[in-house]
């Protein structure tokens, strides 16, 4: 049989289906730009208008994620980042009412349209873009999909300043880090959000750090296009074997209420034990035969967490979606997944690198506008790009499982200073931030700019966490109070 095609427009009506895996050669084919759909936090989760239709195959499940093949010209690039909201009276979080009055000033100010959940305006969306709400409060850009990185800065730019604007004006500001330096999880107020709920209450079964993942942590992520299946593979594995590296990078989370932690990326840590059946690195992403199928595979493995009806989340933790494929999910007796389920469904998923309709880099802390600018410059520029994409290749192909995940487990704790081989993180990082370089360079929309954010931390060697730990043990004299006001957008 021959590797996937992405392009499928007949029916199907076997759950199983056995098809070969495309290989990955020096050729992929390269990429500028995406298309995407909604990501995982606006407002209510997706709801298919007609939900009696065919029952759905996991050929059609595979097919949704081929769906997302597109020709180069079609390449966008969609940035999404999160921050920490606080009181600047008293460094505390903010709460719905205040989170719920910037909604609307918002909304008054900047003509952005609101997402209703019930009663309760839980998110904004204009011109492709979205503003949403993480459990605790945290507020989360997703970014249209655009073609270059001058126009995702860009994007950046506006957006925060329509959220300075209106916060100054009620006394709150916003702050980008990995993790909240400060406050334990029982100041946060819960967002309005009946997933939330269920998650709040299945998370701490499964996992040590779920609720902290849930209230106290803040990343910058970036979305890119493959252009098939095999394009898809190539960059899904160095990616994922990079992301270590870039975790190393952006590593700016070493404090934990109020005292460091031990950790230059704790947020990183806490992805480790949050859950372990929808995090991790993926190993089986690099093993022989990876292909869509393989990951709906792992997909249908990993337990739901809820369904979205008539306006409701249905607590469904830990059911089982193959067994919703077959009309007995107890919850919902009879009644069959809608593609809009499928999406909901592995945006419940967390792993280092996720995909979807595209791939979703998931492993930097949060920081300021500069570092915000470069995460997608550095992907854009390795993934991007033909040439510097089968150098990346070259550079992991022979990493070992173990290696692969040593670097995950000691990237959050020792940074660029974690060994590796015959030197460091901060040798590989190098190499990266030059391939990076080279990429974008060939790509020709003067983009290098973008890369000074990461520029000196690669050279020196020398992480944002650590530079904060500085500052915290000398000039801040052991407080982290300082930090929300240096750290303010």
């Amino acid at each position: 049989m021959p590797a996937l095609s992405c392009n499928f427009n007949s029916p199907h009506n076997s759950i199983m289906l056995s098809r070969s895996p495309a290989p990955v050669s020096g050729d992929s084919n390269r990429s500028r730009n995406k298309m995407r759909s909604s990501i995982v936090a606006a407002a209510p989760a997706a709801e298919d208008s007609i939900t009696k239709a065919a029952p759905l195959t996991k050929l059609d499940l595979v097919d949704y994620l081929a769906s997302g093949c597109k020709p180069k010209s079609r390449w966008r690039i969609g940035t999404e980042h999160e921050k920490f909201g606080f009181n600047k009276s008293t460094l505390k979080p903010l709460d719905y009412p205040q989170i719920s009055q910037l909604f609307e000033a918002l909304c008054e100010r900047f003509n952005w349209q609101k997402e209703m959940e019930g009663d309760k305006v839980t998110g904004l969306k204009k011109d492709g873009q979205s503003i949403s709400l993480e459990p605790g409060g945290q507020l989360e850009l997703s970014g249209a999909p655009l073609e270059t990185l001058h126009a995702t800065c860009a994007e950046l730019n506006s957006h925060l300043y329509e959220v300075k604007a209106v916060s100054e004006e009620m006394g709150v500001g916003f702050f980008g880090m990995g993790f909240h330096p400060k406050w334990p999880v029982e100041v946060f107020d819960m967002m309005p959000k009946g997933r939330f709920q269920i998650m709040r209450n299945y998370l701490p079964k499964v996992g040590k750090f779920g609720l902290d993942t849930m209230f106290r942590t803040c990343t910058v992520q970036v979305n890119l296009d493959f252009s098939s299946e095999e394009d898809m593979v190539k960059k899904f594995r160095v990616s994922l074997a990079l992301q270590p590296v870039v975790t190393a990078i952006f590593a700016n989370s070493p404090f934990t209420e109020g005292a460091p932690n031990g950790y230059l990326s704790y947020r990183s840590l806490t992805y480790t034990d949050m859950d372990g059946d929808r995090t991790g690195d993926l190993p089986f992403v690099f093993e022989d035969g990876f292909s869509f199928e393989r990951y709906v595979d792992y997909a249908l493995e990993v337990p739901m967490v809820f369904v979205y009806r008539d306006g409701k989340h249905v607590d469904c933790t830990g059911r089982s979606f193959k067994d919703f494929l077959l009309g007995r999910l107890p919850e919902l007796p009879g009644e069959l997944p809608t593609l809009s389920d499928w999406e909901n469904h592995i945006n419940t998923i967390y792993p280092e690198v996720r995909l979807k309709k595209y791939l979703e880099m998931r492993g930097a802390d949060e920081g300021p506008w500069k570092r915000l600018c470069a995460l997608p410059a550095l992907w854009v520029g390795l993934l991007y790009d033909e040439e510097a994409l089968e150098s990346a290749y070259q550079l992991i192909k022979d990493w070992s499982r173990a290696e692969r995940a040593m670097l995950r487990r000691e990237a959050p704790k020792l940074g660029l200073k974690t060994r590796f081989r015959n030197g460091t993180l901060k040798d590989v990082a190098q190499e990266v931030l030059k391939l990076a370089k080279e990429g974008l360079e060939r790509r020709g929309y003067n983009e290098v700019k973008f890369l000074e954010g990461v520029a000196e931390i690669v050279e020196t060697g020398v992480t944002p966490a650590e530079r904060l730990l500085e500052l915290y043990n000398g000039k801040w004299d052991k407080c982290v109070d300082p930090m929300f006001h240096v750290l303010e957008y």
